[in-house]
This record gives C-alpha cells, sequence and structure tokens, in this order.
C-alpha cells in the first residue's frame, strides 16, 4: 500500500462527533484570526496585484474577503490565501513549522461558500487538513525546514488536500491521487521570505492544493507512489535518509495536532513567528526594569539557532524586510513597549530612534539550546545599561503565549481581529462575523457567514 493511500485512509478515518470541545474552539477560533488578518491583507500590494490580474474577481460564487469582488474557488483561494498571509500575523504551528490556517481556511470557505456546506463539515475538515499537514512534517522535519523549504507552502499544500477532499467526500482511491498530484505541485522558497512572494507561497500552494483535489474527482491521474519514488517528494524534497514516514503514519488524532501540548499558537505580533519569543522578553524587560532607548548601551538577543537564519537582518530596506528583522522588531519593541501593524507600514522601519538601537543590536544563537532541542522557540534577550547594568530575561518555548506570556484570551482575540477587519468591513458586521467564525460548528450554512465579508451585500443592507 502506497504512502499517499495509507494517509488517505486516515484523512477520511475521522468522524464529527469524534471531536473534542477544545478542538472544535480550536477551529473557531482559527478561522476568527485567520479571516481578520485576510480583511487586514488584503488591502496590502500583493493581494492588489493579484485582483488586478486575469481572473482576479473578474467573477465567480466565492467571495474576495473585503471586498465586492468574486470570483472562482480557485483564484478566490489564490487571492483569499495570499491575503491571509500578507502580514504574516496568522497562527504558527511548531510541528509543521509554519502557518497552517492559512493554508486550510480561505480553500474550505471558498469550497464551503461555492457548495453551501454546514459549520460542522468545515470544522471537520479543517481540523484533518490541519492533522495531515503536521503529521507529514513530523516525518521530515527538521531537515526539511533547515534546508530552506517554506513548510507552510510546501507541507501546508497537504493539508489542503486533505481538507478540501474530506469536505468534498472525495473515495480514498481519488483523495491519494490528489495527495501524488499535489507533491508535484508544492513549492516555496526561504530565499524569498521578507518580499510579496512568501504570502504568494500560501496562496498559490492551496489554490494547487484545491486545484489538485478538483482534478482528482473528475478522473485526472497521478502516481500515488510519488512520496516514496526514489524521484519523488521525499528523496527530493528532503534526501534519502533524512525523513521517517513511520512518523507521518503514527497517532494520528492521538493527541489531535491542533489540540496537543504547545499547539497551536496565535500570533500577538504582525511579524515573522521566530521574533515573537524575543519581542515578548523585550517587552517584559523594558517594563520591569524601565529602560528608556537613550539609557539602552547594548541589546543581545540570543534565540535557538532556528529562529535566525530568516530573521537575522540588522538593515531592513523595506516594511516586509523589517517583518523578518529580530534587530528591528526588538528595538521597536524596547521604544514602544509593543509591535503594531503601525511599525511595519510607511517609513515606521527608518525610525531614527529604532536604527540607533538596531547599531547595538546583536543577534546570535542561544549556546545552551541544541539544534534537536524540543524547545524550538527559545530565546534570552539582555539589555546592557550605559552605566553598566546588565538585565537578561529567559524564555525557554513560546506557544499560545501573548505579551504577557500568558495564553490568548478571547478578549484579546477579539481586539487582534476588531482592529483587522475594520481596515476592510463597516463598524455593524465586525462583530456578528466574530461571532459566527467563533461558533463555527453552529453555523448551518457557511455562505452565510461569508456574506458579512462581502462589501457588495454590506452596500445593499444600508440602503
Amino acid at each position: 500500500m502506497t504512502l499517499a493511500t495509507q494517509l488517505a485512509e486516515r484523512i477520511h478515518a475521522l468522524r464529527f462527533e469524534d471531536l473534542t470541545q477544545s478542538t472544535l474552539d480550536w477551529a473557531g477560533t482559527a478561522f476568527v484570526d485567520t479571516a481578520g488578518v485576510a480583511l487586514a491583507g488584503i488591502g496590502e500590494d500583493g493581494p492588489q496585484v493579484l485582483l488586478r490580474l486575469p481572473g482576479g474577481g473578474g467573477g465567480g460564487p466565492c467571495l474576495v474577503f473585503g471586498t465586492d469582488r468574486r470570483a472562482g474557488p480557485l483564484d478566490a483561494t489564490l487571492i483569499n490565501g495570499t491575503a491571509s498571509h500578507a502580514l504574516d500575523y496568522d497562527d504558527v504551528s511548531g510541528a509543521l513549522g509554519g502557518h497552517p490556517s492559512a493554508m486550510l481556511v480561505p480553500p474550505l470557505l471558498a469550497l464551503g461558500e461555492m457548495q453551501g456546506s454546514s459549520g460542522r463539515d468545515i470544522a471537520l475538515a479543517y481540523v484533518v487538513g490541519y492533522e495531515a499537514a503536521c503529521r507529514i512534517a513530523r516525518g521530515v522535519h527538521f531537515h526539511h525546514y533547515d534546508k530552506g523549504w517554506h513548510p507552510t507552502a510546501t507541507l501546508g499544500i497537504f493539508g489542503t488536500v486533505a481538507a478540501c477532499a474530506r469536505l468534498l467526500r472525495l473515495p480514498v482511491e481519488q483523495t491519494a491521487v490528489a495527495l501524488g498530484l499535489a507533491a508535484s505541485l508544492a513549492a516555496g522558497l526561504k530565499a524569498n521570505f521578507g518580499t510579496m512572494t512568501k504570502p504568494l507561497h500560501v496562496g498559490h500552494s492551496a489554490r494547487n492544493g484545491m486545484f489538485a483535489v478538483l482534478l482528482a474527482r473528475d478522473g485526472f491521474t497521478a502516481n500515488p507512489a510519488a512520496f516514496e519514488h526514489r524521484q519523488g517528494f521525499l528523496d527530493v524534497f528532503n534526501g534519502p535518509g533524512t525523513y521517517d514516514t513511520s512518523r507521518m503514519l503514527a497517532d494520528w488524532y492521538a493527541p489531535f495536532e491542533c489540540d496537543g501540548p504547545g499547539e497551536p499558537g496565535l500570533k500577538p505580533y504582525p511579524c515573522c513567528g521566530s521574533t515573537h519569543a524575543a519581542i515578548n522578553r523585550m517587552i517584559d524587560l523594558a517594563r520591569t526594569h524601565n529602560l528608556p532607548p537613550d539609557r539602552v548601551a547594548r541589546i543581545e538577543i540570543m534565540p535557538h539557532a532556528r529562529r535566525l537564519p530568516h530573521t537575522d537582518n540588522p538593515d531592513p530596506r523595506t516594511p516586509l524586510a523589517a517583518k523578518f528583522s529580530m534587530q528591528y522588531v526588538v528595538a521597536r519593541a524596547l521604544t514602544d513597549r509593543a509591535v503594531k501593524l503601525a511599525h511595519f507600514e510607511g517609513d515606521a522601519p527608518y525610525d531614527p530612534v529604532v536604527r540607533a538601537l538596531m547599531a547595538r543590536t546583536e543577534a546570535r544563537p542561544h549556546p545552551d539550546m541544541p539544534d534537536e532541542s524540543p524547545l524550538q522557540w527559545g530565546v534570552e534577550v539582555a539589555v546592557t545599561t550605559r552605566d553598566g547594568q546588565r538585565f537578561a530575561s529567559r524564555l525557554d518555548d513560546f506557544a499560545r503565549l501573548g505579551p504577557g506570556a500568558q495564553p490568548v484570551s478571547r478578549e484579546a482575540l477579539w481586539g487582534k481581529f476588531a482592529d483587522c477587519a475594520q481596515r476592510s468591513l463597516p463598524r455593524p458586521n465586525i462583530a456578528p462575523l466574530f461571532e459566527q467564525l467563533s461558533n463555527l460548528a453552529a453555523v448551518g450554512n457557511v455562505a452565510d457567514v461569508v456574506r458579512l465579508m462581502d462589501l457588495r451585500s454590506t452596500a445593499r443592507a444600508a440602503e
């Protein structure tokens, strides 16, 4: 039996009745968070370029979030998926090494809107997709991550396939074909972090995952052995001896990947997740010791080594690049006691006070956090003052944590959602959308929820 077939059997083994309440709660949270960041991200340059391309909102059954434009399900997923990652504000998974919900929410809402799916079906498909992406990731990491692939896209595509196949009730055999197809459609290089291409990875791969499912449903063929073939996904993307297929197949839903220890994590800051623990510690230091910028002689940032290759950027030249600069976000955290959307807009990365701090900042791997440590998100931040005092703060792991190192509350989730959604939607729509998405499994027809993000429907209701 091929690996794709074994994965497909697991994709179709879960029933709605098997879901825990905490898993359902997370699904609602994920849809709230992802829709919110997409509504904020749709106005960014990358998604706007996609809207201007042929097919970009030129008509169809599926909404482009926060606009009056509609498109086919593939184009809507491309644009909404790109928007959901445009601000790098979407949720993260340590197991995936990336952003799971941006690969799941846009395609599920597009298909769900098109066929009038219930919230129960959407929630189940989401949990299955999250599980598939993370289980496959466990078999290829951290070699896959360190090699330079962007796992959100290269592994998340299989989560998209799993979610869409489950929502459309594909047979196991067609689901295996869709996984084989996706093995040839996966793509995404870390070299493009800090540019519009990074969020395009998400939109493009989410589109490709849905594309693979729709093709397989209509009889398109692929090699179900496309994972384990000697010229297949595992040997080409990873390399012989660098993966373990038994880890991909073990312990599905026990516990659920989206309900396990430290999984998943909401982002309190609109920048690369690898910088979040350092931001958290700097805010803590600045508040605890009342540190103004002019008192600081030196900042040392010492994260786990895996956090630095894509964030060690002492001189970011664009707002997007600043999202991937450990030096910028930590200096900004000291200066403002916060890191917000406005800090990655316009000339904010050239703030002279922040730039002066960046010149006094060093980022290097922590000597006591080994490569294969289970604490992949740890960091220590130290500040030396001009009068010779040294203050340090260490956090060994960072998951489900907000600025005060506490689980993100419903109030904090609402604050983030409202702040993001108001960039696209009229105020009267924001609270009802939050409530509907929060209680996803109770929704009768997801198209009714999506309609709250449609500016054309909003305008008609106001007339």
